[in-house]
């Protein structure tokens, strides 16, 4: 559980610390200037605040959506002390999202918005404009996704009883009764 948590801690810390830094130097840099292109209309740097959730929707309304970001980190957070996240892969992910959760939740305690300055897009069509944060959490939902197991009890009885090595062996090959009461009686 220690070598998690540091994971955990550590890889969150640096989204930590690399979304406040960025945010810091967007709000010193960028405000009151026109966006800066970095790779002409696809990547460009564009200051704003967004009091909103993802992609500025719900600006305006008020809603305390720094719930959101509180019971992110602590069900995160949670889920690693009670061990429930196996493999590096779904402890990175969930660790992105706990640094991106725990970026934003600073920056809503703060001034109740979040600084945005990140947009990318083609000449005709432009994704709302986010920050580091932002992009740690939703690299973390894709990887976590991506890490989500196979099922692999599709042909499995959920109904019987596991037996004392665990859950009943998957049946291959076996049919259950057929509709009607057997094959010597009528389908319907």
């Amino acid at each position: 559980m220690r070598r998690a948590l540091l994971r955990l801690f550590g890889i969150a810390g640096a989204v930590i610390a690399l979304d406040r830094w960025t945010k810091w130097w967007a709000s010193d840099t960028l405000p009151f200037n026109r966006p800066v292109q970095i790779l002409g209309d696809y990547l460009r740097l564009t200051y704003t605040r967004n009091s909103g959730v993802a992609f500025g929707l719900g600006q305006g309304t008020g809603f305390p959506y720094y719930l959101f970001s509180i019971a992110a980190a602590a069900a995160i957070l949670w889920m690693f002390l009670r061990r429930r996240v196996e493999g590096g892969t779904r402890q990175l992910a969930l660790a992105l999202i706990f640094g991106g959760a725990v970026g934003n939740l600073v920056d809503r305690l703060a001034s109740g918005e979040v600084v945005d300055f990140i947009e990318i897009g083609v000449p005709a069509w432009h994704w709302p404009v986010f920050n580091v944060a932002d992009s740690a959490v939703s690299v973390g939902v894709v990887l976590f996704a991506l890490a989500w197991p196979p099922r692999r009890d599709w042909g499995v009885d959920r109904d019987s009883e596991p037996g004392p090595a665990g859950p009943p062996a998957e049946r291959r090959g076996e049919t259950g009764p057929l509709p009607g009461g057997g094959p010597d009686r009528p389908f319907a």
